[in-house]
């Protein structure tokens, strides 16, 4: 049509009655309340399918006629009054305890709440946004801060060959559940952070997530040129300058917004180190008060934790030295922060030269909590991270863990709760962690267990549907080629065994072991009487070209004819998907390369809908796994070539599903359908949900951590922060003199003794000019193991005796062992102060 087109958006009017829809629509306390969610979805079902379940955008788009129709129908009303109950009820509650760890700063680069608010890619961004939630569940004092995208993370769309295609598009910030901070004084709040020959300005907005506020930076203001507008323009985007500015926005911009909105925090949480330069803007603050930079360095690590979420060394974010030059070469002459103590926080002792500047260092040494995110990631960590601690053995070090967990009202689906008020009681829902109750999931009947998982499948298959029809559609498929796809995706017989992998493609979670064999793979699916469905989800990061070889390759076994139907590849994952499969599919399949699934969390979600988890032995699993709740596939760990590794754990794979999966599946029973399926989902549920959920990792949180920091961060600002000048002095003391340290072993050394005798141990230390109370030496006694290490070792600490006359000084113990056989022990001394976080934290030891 000729003429020049031009836009008019006409917004309606929302009732009197209903106002406060809008109150709704911009708390995202909707994400895990579904009542609410189907409020905005009773109103125009259609529209708020294409809105993407945004509910601000919805009441931008709904017409006028709905929602006066809506404010005069009873139905709706009852409905809508009951929403504002819970709601007002959830925001007013006073809590039962209120934890006085004082109020937690959570800095993420991404933050997944719901598909209305795309600023996330994957697991990092859903733990953040758990993270939040549990806060606000928990009436944590808390916020958070992130950046605002722009562009979200891609929407993926898959071609007929299996080619993934990245979809960018701009999110109208209108359309999100924000809204833009405004100074206390009026007017917009600005923020200024210096980039490279000039100042990039800032504003923010913020998140409701029920109780908890999320800070979200925003670089797109006029006054900044293209480039730095472009900065925040989209999440892990652009090349390593983007990188580095989109980080250096994030720490160093979100602890001005914090301060410019007079919120003072008593602990930090770095989650992930993309958001560790907040140490840097910190010390700053603190030497604008008197310190120097040791001593605000103690200031600030003391109450900041660390939460490093990844398993392989190359992704830890590293820049050059000549780039953090660029960066941050002035703030020595502007601010006083000497640039060469600087760097050295982020220099890696294995590259030469301090090369290359780690942003995990930065965040370990700029902190004194460290955890991984679950035990074997824990332990992970511990020996990528070894070097900070270089005379202290890894197991020993300061890097603990925490295992994630989920957000039950998130990621539990609603069919079930009426099940679990009738056989758990009303109160299950604020009782969680409490593994006794849970037990009562065994006494539900099995017919109603079993009709609850046919309706989640049912559901799920409904929209397996919907989004393989429109692919196939876009790809031009024919009809009756789609009627073959979806041959066993049938919504009122939802029997079929179905086994689902949704997570991002990556190479080390090798999407593709389950086609190592594809003959025996073919086997297991080609029995008519016992039909299996594998569905397949997730995205390959654009620049991973591997990834997306992976999804190439799903695609392309999926075409075969012996697997068309039997293997469906669904494209745009996101969580309304996500949270369809994990609820809906019968087995969650997970098969990552061990040790390097840091955690995962949604075979955790998939646990407490009753579907039964078939994993390695990695990440999480390697907990939630004993023997009676799923299946596992023990890692192939040493002398194995990588093809024979795969080759190896894709035969314990075929193995399980050909004599465990498939014949309990579908073992007859008189009910028509397996009961000895339904205890094992039910053993799911029972074992697994009190254990991975949100509530028990941020009770973990504040007790190991948050409540520890926020007692160290009073006491360090004590008398003008002279704790904190005191431990920076003496561990410059310690450092300057501990290579001198030398200890020998001046007692009768006795072999064999009756039980019952004491022994009497003394070492002669020189400490060089340390005190006697610098130095703690221990005895660690144990049963001796096969690698010449002691099992479970014992320490016992020797006491400071007298002084020699070289002037060396005596430390003794007198000691009743209580071990008969042989046993085991050795020496050995480390620095120690009443300040320090943890006895290793200095990285200092001696051994005998």
């Amino acid at each position: 049509m000729p003429g020049t087109p031009f836009e008019l958006e006409v917004n309606p009017t929302i009732p009197p009655r209903l106002a406060r829809l809008q109150e709704l629509a911009d708390n995202l306390w909707y994400s895990w309340d579904r009542p609410t969610r189907a409020l905005f979805a009773r109103l125009h079902p259609s529209l708020w399918q294409t809105v993407g379940h945004s509910p601000k955008a919805f009441l931008k788009r709904v017409h006028q006629h709905r929602l006066d129709a809506a404010a005069s129908d009873r139905a709706f009303l009852d409905a809508f009054d009951r929403v504002l109950a819970q709601y007002d009820a959830y925001m007013t509650a006073t809590p039962e305890r209120r934890d006085d760890c004082g109020l937690v700063a959570y800095f993420c680069a991404e933050f997944g709440f719901h598909e209305s608010l795309p600023i996330y890619s994957g697991g990092l961004g859903i733990l953040a946004g758990d993270h939040c939630k549990a806060a606000s569940d928990a009436h944590l004092p808390f916020v958070a801060v992130g950046l605002l995208y722009d562009q979200g993370y891609f929407q993926q769309t898959i071609d007929a060959l299996g080619n993934q295609h990245a979809l960018y598009r701009d999110s109208d910030f209108e359309d999100l559940p924000i809204s833009q901070v405004m100074h206390p004084n009026g007017g917009e709040l600005r923020l200024r952070v210096a980039l490279p020959g000039r100042e990039v300005e800032l504003i923010v907005w913020r998140a409701r997530i029920g109780r908890v506020s999320l800070y979200l930076l925003d670089s797109a203001v006029a006054e900044n040129s293209p480039a730095d507008r472009a900065i925040t323009h989209r999440l892990y985007g652009g090349d390593r300058t983007t990188r580095i500015e989109q980080e250096i926005l994030l720490g160093i911009g979100g602890v001005r917004a914090l301060r410019a909105l007079g919120i003072e925090p008593a602990v930090w949480h770095i989650n992930e180190g993309h958001a560790a330069f907040m140490v840097l803007e910190r010390i700053r603050t603190c030497m604008q008060q008197g310190l120097v930079f040791a001593e605000a360095l103690e200031a600030v690590a003391a109450c900041t934790v660390f939460t490093t979420h990844t398993a392989v060394p190359a992704g830890h974010d590293r820049f050059g030295r000549d780039v953090i030059r660029r960066y941050f070469e002035l703030w020595e002459s502007e601010y006083g922060v000497p640039f060469d103590a600087f760097v050295a926080l982020g220099a890696e002792p294995d590259l030469p030269s301090g090369a290359e500047f780690d942003m995990t260092s930065l965040a370990i040494r700029g902190s004194r909590f460290h955890n991984g995110v679950s035990a074997v990631h824990g332990g992970v960590s511990a020996r990528i991270c070894a070097h900070h601690w270089p005379q202290v053995e890894f197991s020993d070090n300061p890097i603990g863990y925490i295992t994630n967990g989920v957000h039950v009202p998130s990621f539990l689906d609603p069919e079930w709760h009426d099940l679990f008020d009738r056989h758990l009681g009303p109160g299950w829902a604020k009782q969680l962690a409490d593994e006794k109750r849970w037990r009562a999931i065994a006494d539900i009947p099995a017919q109603q267990f079993w009709t609850a998982r046919q309706t989640l499948k049912s559901r799920l298959f409904h929209l397996v549907r919907n989004r393989v029809a429109e692919q196939h559609r876009r790809n031009q498929g024919s009809e009756a080629h789609l009627d073959r796809l979806l041959r066993f995706v049938v919504p009122n017989q939802p029997k079929v065994l179905t086994i689902g992998f949704a997570r991002r493609f990556a190479t080390y979670k090798r999407a593709a072991l389950l086609f190592e064999d594809l003959d025996w793979l073919a086997q297991l699916v080609s029995d008519r009487a016992r039909p299996v469905l594998f569905l397949f989800a997730g995205k390959a990061h654009p620049a991973d070209g591997p990834g997306q070889d992976l999804v190439r390759r799903v695609a392309e076994v999926a075409r075969m004819p012996k697997f068309e139907g039997h293997i469906l590849l669904l494209e745009g994952y996101d969580l309304r998907l996500a949270r369809r499969m994990v609820a809906g599919v019968d087995v969650w399949l997970n098969n990552p390369i061990y040790p390097l699934e840091a955690s995962g969390t949604s075979g955790m979600k998939a646990a407490m809908n009753g579907v039964v988890n078939l994993s390695v032995l990695d990440g999480w699993w390697a907990e939630g796994y004993d023997g009676t709740n799923g299946w596992a596939i023990k890692p192939v760990v040493n002398g194995f070539h990588e093809q024979d590794r795969d080759r190896e754990e894709a035969r314990t794979l075929y193995e399980i599903l050909q004599d465990a999966v498939l014949p309990l599946y579908y073992a007859p029973g008189p009910l028509g359908f397996s009961e000895g399926w339904v205890e094992l989902a039910k053993r799911s549920i029972m074992t697994l949900l009190p254990r991975f959920n949100t509530e028990r990792m941020l009770g973990q949180y504040v007790e190991r951590f948050y409540r520890p920091a926020s007692d160290r961060a009073a006491r360090f600002a004590q008398d003008g922060y002279a704790p904190a000048r005191a431990l920076a002095a003496w561990k410059a003391k310690v450092r300057e003199r501990w290579g001198s340290v030398r200890i020998q072993r001046i007692d009768r050394e006795k072999r064999r003794i009756v039980y019952g005798s004491r022994v009497r141990f003394e070492l002669a230390v020189w400490l060089n000019g340390l005190d006697p109370a610098d130095v703690k030496v221990e005895m660690l006694l144990g049963r001796p193991s096969e690698d010449g290490q002691p099992h479970r070792a014992t320490a016992y600490e020797l006491l400071p005796a007298a002084r020699l006359e070289s002037g060396e000084q005596v430390y003794a113990l007198e000691l009743e062992p209580d071990l008969c056989g042989k046993t085991e022990y050795r020496f050995r001394a480390f620095p120690q102060h009443p300040l320090l976080a943890h006895p290793f934290e200095t990285g200092l030891m001696l051994w005998l």
